[in-house]
C-alpha cells in the first residue's frame, strides 16, 4: 500500500515517512521569515526538535523554540507564549508535539496580536467575531502523537485556572485551522506503548462520538466510520510494535479523521473528560478510553441501530450493540487500559461538581441523549466504581 500522499484540503496535508524535511519550505510558502517552534519540555530535548529547527534555518529562516507548555495547557502557558513570541517579533508558528502543544500553539498564534483576551474568544455564541483574522499568525502543524487530531482542528482546549476551580474552555476561530500539516510517522516511532494506546483510543473516541452525535453532517459521519475502522485494524499493531511504520501512518490518518469528523459534534465522553482533565490534570485520551463503555451504555437507546450498522462495517463477529461493546472492552483490556477511574487515582470527592461541569461543557450538546448534571454525576460514579449496568437508562 502506498502511504505517501498529498491531499488538497483547506489545509495542505502531507503524509509520509520523512516529510518533516519539507518544514522549512512550508514555512517559507506562508511568508514566514522568523519562526517560533512551540512544543513541550519533554520533546524539546529530543533530536526531532533540533532537526525541525535545522530544516527551517536551511530554508533561510530564523527560528527559536518555546517549550513551556504542560499537558492540559493553561491560559498562563498561552500568555507566556504570547509574551515570548511578541518579544522576539516572530511572524509564524510551528506547532510540534501532541495535542497539548498543538492546542497551545494555535491559541498563541491566534491571540498574540489581538486587542481581545484569550477568554473573550471562547467558543460561545459569536465570540469568534471579536478576533481580527488579519492579525492571526500562520501555523504549520506537526503532530508527534496519533490522538487529538488538533492539527486539523479550528479550536483549542485551554484550561482556565483563574477562577474558583479549573475549567477547560474551548477557544474557537475558523482561521485557527493550521495552514499546513506534516504527518510524519517516524516522529511517533519512539512513543511508549501506553501513550500510543491512550492517544489511539482518543482518536477512537473522537470518531465514535462524532458518528453517534445528534447533529446532521453525513460527510463527517462517513469520515468517522472509516476512522474507526483504521483504529480497529492498526492501533493494536502500533502498540505491539512501535516500529510498524504502516500502523503508525494509519493511526496518524485516523487521528486527523477524528478531528475532522467531530465538527459534527462530540458527547458525554468528552464532557466528563474535559471536566476531569481540568480538575485532576489527567491524560485526556486515557480519560476518554476509560469513560467510553459507560457513555456508550448510557446512550444505548438512542444509538443502538447506528452501532449495529457500524459493527457490520467493522465486520465484527457479533454485529450487535452488545458485540460492539464487547469489542471495546476487549480492545481496552488488550491495550492495558484501566477499567475504572479509581485505578488512576480519581475518587468520588467532586461527584456533584463534575456533574455540573460536564452538563455545561460544550461537548455535552452533541450527546445523543441530553443529560442533566445529576445524570452526569451518576455516569462519573459508575466509571469510578466500574459499574457498567448502572449506566443503562431507566
Amino acid at each position: 500500500m502506498d502511504l505517501h500522499a498529498s491531499w488538497n484540503f483547506p489545509t495542505a496535508i502531507t503524509v509520509g515517512a520523512g516529510c518533516l524535511m519539507q518544514l522549512g519550505e512550508r514555512c517559507k510558502s506562508l511568508n514566514m521569515t522568523k519562526v517560533l517552534l512551540i512544543t513541550d519540555p519533554g520533546l524539546a530535548a529530543l533530536p526531532m526538535v533540533k532537526e525541525a529547527i535545522g530544516y527551517c534555518t536551511a530554508a533561510g529562516l530564523e527560528a527559536a523554540v518555546f517549550a513551556d507548555i504542560q499537558g492540559n495547557p493553561t491560559g498562563n502557558n498561552v500568555r507566556d507564549g504570547v509574551q515570548f513570541l511578541n518579544a522576539g517579533d516572530f511572524d509564524g508558528v510551528v506547532a510540534l508535539g501532541g495535542g497539548s502543544s498543538l492546542d497551545a500553539a494555535k491559541a498563541i498564534a491566534m491571540i498574540a496580536k489581538q486587542a481581545v483576551t484569550l477568554w473573550q474568544a471562547e467558543d460561545i455564541g459569536s465570540n469568534w467575531t471579536r478576533v481580527d483574522a488579519s492579525l492571526m499568525l500562520p501555523v504549520v502543524a506537526v503532530p508527534t502523537t496519533a490522538g487529538t487530531g488538533s492539527e486539523v482542528g479550528r479550536a483549542s482546549v485551554i484550561t482556565d485556572t483563574d477562577g474558583q476551580h479549573p475549567i477547560k474552555r474551548i477557544i474557537f476561530h475558523p482561521n485557527m485551522l493550521p495552514a499546513s500539516v506534516l504527518l510524519d510517522p517516524t516522529l511517533t516511532l519512539s512513543l511508549p506503548a501506553h501513550i500510543t494506546a491512550a492517544t489511539g483510543l482518543d482518536a477512537l473516541s473522537h470518531n465514535l462520538e462524532a458518528y453517534c452525535a445528534s447533529f446532521y453532517h453525513p460527510m463527517a459521519e462517513g469520515i468517522a466510520i472509516e476512522g474507526i475502522r483504521l483504529v480497529k485494524d492498526y492501533l493494536p499493531r502500533a502498540v505491539s510494535n512501535g516500529e510498524d511504520v504502516t500502523a503508525r501512518t494509519q493511526m496518524l490518518v485516523a487521528s486527523s479523521m477524528g478531528a475532522t469528523s467531530f465538527q459534527r459534534g462530540l458527547g458525554g465522553m468528552h464532557a466528563i473528560a474535559h471536566s476531569l482533565g481540568a480538575l485532576y490534570n489527567k491524560h485526556h485520551g486515557l480519560l476518554n478510553a476509560i469513560l467510553m463503555p459507560y457513555v456508550l451504555l448510557r446512550n444505548r437507546s438512542a444509538i443502538e441501530e447506528r452501532i449495529i450498522r457500524l459493527s457490520k462495517y467493522l465486520e465484527l463477529d457479533d454485529a450487535s450493540f452488545d458485540g460492539f461493546l464487547a469489542w471495546v472492552l476487549t480492545l481496552r483490556a488488550q491495550l492495558d487500559i484501566p477499567h475504572t477511574l479509581a485505578e488512576i487515582g480519581i475518587e468520588l470527592t467532586d461527584e456533584v461538581l463534575i456533574g455540573q461541569m460536564a452538563a455545561k461543557n460544550a461537548a455535552a450538546a452533541g450527546n445523543p441523549i441530553i443529560l442533566t448534571d445529576v445524570e452526569y454525576s451518576l455516569l462519573f460514579s459508575d466509571a469510578v466504581n466500574g459499574r457498567l449496568l448502572n449506566t443503562l437508562p431507566t
